[in-house]
Order: structure tokens, then C-alpha cells, then sequence
């Protein structure tokens, strides 16, 4: 195979570009480039018995511009190495970008689908997109096949919005969800069928928004979960609402009953994924085990991103595993093989009363916490959790236990403006918090995967530790335990 001089340059970029990138917030066991710009994950697949994770990434800067597929791998969705970048912009057909898409196993060769970008005027963003394929047998050196592109233009009814092609098998036929507008910018999912993945036939939309949500429906994602179909998007211009759609752009989820042969998808309403402040962009994977796990990118475009100035940008979060649970509302829980970062445990507090609150004297950065109040005859007026810097800084995780809302406040470890999150969190009697704590990040599970809030933090302090808390009276902290995480990087 001839050597790719686009892909041999680009690699040769990031390598000049690790010798300067400042540590202070590397993350410790996230997935995140070597150095310079990434944002969407792409391509999740297990190939060979190894998991496979691309993502969109701009090799030569910390800022966004022409993307390329990077790509690391792990044989236990813990661990990860890195790969050679899989796909370089520069083609007829993918000449500003290979945006993002999907990977199939197609009879043991590795299938990357992905968009190509193509500008015909960048200054006023004028663009069309196709969708292309490139193939591997070693799940490394990629090729882009010849009959690129697979499909050229999208229906004669849409705008130039055309991205993000998400590919699977249902009864031997291959399928297609990509990302489209309407020419008067109302956002769908649209919907192809293929026998061999190279020719594609158009099926029509498979849903689309009644005017609510947004102008562009990015990177879906379509598969049943408990016998339920859900279709997962990234939607761009909805209006916030209260509590909802806080971020500049969301990803959230429909359930429904859906029939193949008439192409018909009855769904309910459109929920939030996560509500925190940096989740986009989710793609799922099937892996051997049968469990549906997701991930998504662990940032938010136009937010501040202090890592610039270290040399690199953008991470994704955890693995983490959805389910289907009460009221047809999807649970997400990190991946049980989380477990193997754990390295030495301290139990602070076992079924004890806390009227104020308990410090526990910490100043890891890389954290697993767990914390379970029992909410059954509490009197105080919200309960919680607080990361504290030896000075101003802190994140405080606050239930508010009247009112049944749990929020997350970042605006003083990095996030000044617009640092709260606030969601509806049910309890039937306990408040359970799972946190994941990184250099630069924060993921919270409640109520074993209800809610989940994601947000980056930026501290400058060094830590003082975790304070478990009960405002205006008492409660009974049935857990507070924590564990140091290795760093999977080092």
C-alpha cells in the first residue's frame, strides 16, 4: 500500500506538537488527543477483540479546522492506546474534511463511514457534504474505497446540511441515519439502505422536528433498547426552557415503536441525555456482551477552553452503559470495568448522622466518590457534596430535597459564567451520587444513572479534599467512600 503523505504529515505534527503541551490539566484516564484539537467520537466498534474509538480532530492546531479521524483502542474499554490517524481531508470528495460518522464489521474488514466536507465559499460558509466509505483489514492503515463517494448529494428538499452517517444491520440489509435540514431549516434524521454498504438507496425521513427543536438534528443514532427504538441527536438551535436546553447545543433522545417495512417511528417526547454542561455529540457501540455503551464529547462549542493555551484541546467522557428504566427514561451508568482504575480506598463515613457537614482531607486529582444519604426522615433542607480548593475554589453537588432538584455548580473552579446546572431528580427515600473526578473533569451519576451531569473544570488551587454536607438540619450519610484512579497515561 502507498504510503499516505497527507496521513504521514499529519502524524508528524502531533508529534512536534506533545514536546510542548503543559500537563496541568491532561485528564488522567479519559480519552483525549496527543496534543491539538478533537471534538465528536466516531467510528465506536469492537473489531478483533479490541474496542475501537476514532474521533474528529485537527491535527496541526488547538482550534477547530480541517478534521481528520483520530483513533485509539483498548482491548477493556479502560486502558487505551493510540493508533495512527485514520483519515486525512484532501480527496475530491472529502477535500475540507472527513467529518464525523460510524464503523461496521463488515465480514471482517473494518468500514469507516464518514461525511466529506467540501467548501464552496468558507468565508460565507457555503458547503456540500457527502458520505464516504474507507476500509481496513488490520483495524490500523485505513483505505478510502474508489466508488467515493457512496452517496453525492442528499433529497432535492434539503438544505446543505448533510453529516454524520450512522450505519448498522438489521436482517441482513445494511441501514443509514444522517444528520439533515430542510431548506427552511427544520431539523430531521433521514434514513438509506444498502446490501453492500458502497450503493444506497434513499428510504425517507425518519423523523423530523414539529418546529421546537432546532434547525439541524447532528450525529444520530438509531437502536433498540428494551425493546424500545431510540433515536439519539445532537440538535442545534433549540430554545432553552427552565431548567433545559441551558447549553449552546444539546444531545438528547426520543423512545418509540418502529416498523421497517413502512418506515414508520412513533416517539415520545425529546428528553436530555445529560445535564451538565459539556456532553455532545454521543455515538453508541453494541459490544459482544450485548450491552449498548455510549460516549460523547466531553466539551461544548463556544465555551471556554483554558486548555488551548497548553497545546491541546477537547476530550470525551467515560464509557458508559445505557439501559431502559422507569417511565421509559434511559439510565446511564459508567461500564462496570470502570472499576480496574481503582486503587486504594478510604471510608470516611458509614451510617452516621451529619448536621453540618464532614471533611474528608483529599487532594488527589483523580477520584471515584460514592455517597448515599438516606432521605426517609430527613429534616435539613438540601444535602450534597463539595470538591474544595485549599482556597476559593470549589464545585458543590447540591440535592434540593423540597423541590426534588439536584444541581451542579462549577462557577468557581473555572466555569465564572453560566456555571450552574439544575435537573428534576425523583427520590424514592435516598439520594445515591457517583462522581468521577479528573484534572480538568467532573461526571456525576445519581440514583444509580437517573441523571448524569458532565462539566469541565479548570482549578488553579491545589485541593483541600471533599466535604459531604446537610444544610438546615440533619441527615443520615450512609455512604461516603472514595477511591484514588490510576492514570491510564502515565
Amino acid at each position: 500500500m502507498v504510503i499516505d503523505q497527507k496521513l504521514q504529515k499529519a502524524e508528524e505534527a502531533i508529534k512536534k506538537t506533545t514536546q510542548n503541551i503543559n500537563p496541568r490539566y491532561r485528564l488522567g484516564y479519559h480519552i483525549m488527543g496527543e496534543g491539538n484539537w478533537i471534538n465528536d467520537p466516531n467510528g465506536l466498534v469492537q473489531y478483533k477483540g479490541e474496542y475501537h474509538v476514532f474521533y474528529q480532530h485537527h491535527p496541526y492546531d488547538e482550534n477547530w479546522g480541517p478534521m481528520h479521524w483520530g483513533h485509539v483502542k483498548s482491548k477493556d474499554l479502560v486502558n487505551w492506546e493510540y493508533a495512527p490517524i485514520a483519515l486525512a481531508p484532501g480527496d475530491e470528495y472529502d477535500r475540507d474534511g472527513c467529518f464525523s460518522g460510524s464503523a461496521v464489521n463488515n465480514n471482517g474488514e473494518l468500514t469507516l463511514i464518514y461525511t466529506g466536507h467540501n467548501y464552496i465559499n468558507q468565508e460565507e460558509d457555503t458547503f456540500y457534504q457527502t458520505q464516504n466509505i474507507a476500509v481496513s483489514t488490520d483495524g490500523v492503515v485505513f483505505e478510502k474505497v474508489g466508488q467515493n463517494p457512496v452517496i453525492a448529494h442528499p433529497p432535492e428538499d434539503s438544505a446543505h446540511h448533510f453529516r454524520d452517517p450512522k450505519v448498522w444491520k438489521h436482517n441482513n440489509q445494511w441501514y443509514m441515519v444522517v444528520g439533515n435540514s430542510t431548506k427552511d431549516q427544520t431539523g430531521r434524521v433521514i434514513l438509506y439502505k444498502s446490501q453492500d454498504l458502497r450503493k444506497w438507496e434513499y428510504v425517507g425521513v425518519l423523523a423530523q422536528s414539529d418546529g421546537t427543536l432546532g434547525y439541524m438534528w447532528e450525529c444520530p443514532d438509531f437502536f433498540e433498547l428494551g425493546e424500545k427504538h431510540i433515536l439519539l441527536i445532537s440538535p442545534q438551535g433549540i430554545e432553552s426552557k427552565g431548567d433545559d436546553y441551558n447549553n449552546l447545543f444539546q444531545t438528547g433522545y426520543f423512545v418509540g415503536e418502529y416498523d421497517y417495512e413502512k418506515n414508520e417511528y412513533e416517539k415520545g417526547e425529546f428528553l436530555e441525555l445529560d445535564h451538565g454542561h459539556d456532553f455532545y455529540a454521543a455515538q453508541t457501540l453494541v459490544d459482544e456482551k450485548g450491552r449498548r455503551i455510549v460516549i460523547g464529547w466531553m466539551d461544548m462549542w463556544e465555551s471556554e477552553m483554558p486548555t488551548k493555551q497548553d497545546g491541546w484541546c477537547g476530550a470525551l467522557t467515560i464509557p458508559r452503559e445505557l439501559t431502559l428504566g422507569k417511565n421509559n427514561a434511559v439510565s446511564m451508568n459508567p461500564i462496570d470495568e470502570i472499576v480496574e482504575l481503582r486503587e486504594a480506598k478510604s471510608v470516611e463515613l458509614e451510617n452516621k448522622s451529619i448536621s453540618d457537614y464532614h471533611l474528608a482531607k483529599e487532594n488527589s486529582s483523580l477520584l471515584e466518590i460514592k455517597a448515599e444519604f438516606d432521605l426517609t426522615d430527613c429534616k435539613a433542607e438540601s444535602v450534597g457534596l463539595t470538591i474544595k480548593g485549599v482556597e476559593e475554589e470549589e464545585v458543590v453537588i447540591t440535592y434540593h430535597i423540597r423541590d426534588e432538584k439536584l444541581s451542579l455548580d462549577c462557577s468557581k473552579m473555572g466555569k465564572k459564567e453560566d456555571g450552574v446546572r439544575t435537573t428534576e431528580l425523583v427520590n424514592d427515600g435516598k439520594l445515591t451520587l457517583r462522581i468521577f473526578l479528573d484534572r480538568s473533569s467532573i461526571e456525576l451519576f445519581a440514583n444509580d444513572g437517573m441523571k448524569t451531569m458532565t462539566s469541565r473544570i479548570y482549578p488553579n488551587e491545589e485541593r483541600l479534599g471533599l466535604m459531604c454536607f446537610a444544610n438546615k438540619g440533619e441527615v443520615n450519610v450512609k455512604e461516603f467512600t472514595y477511591w484514588k484512579l490510576k492514570d491510564i497515561w502515565k
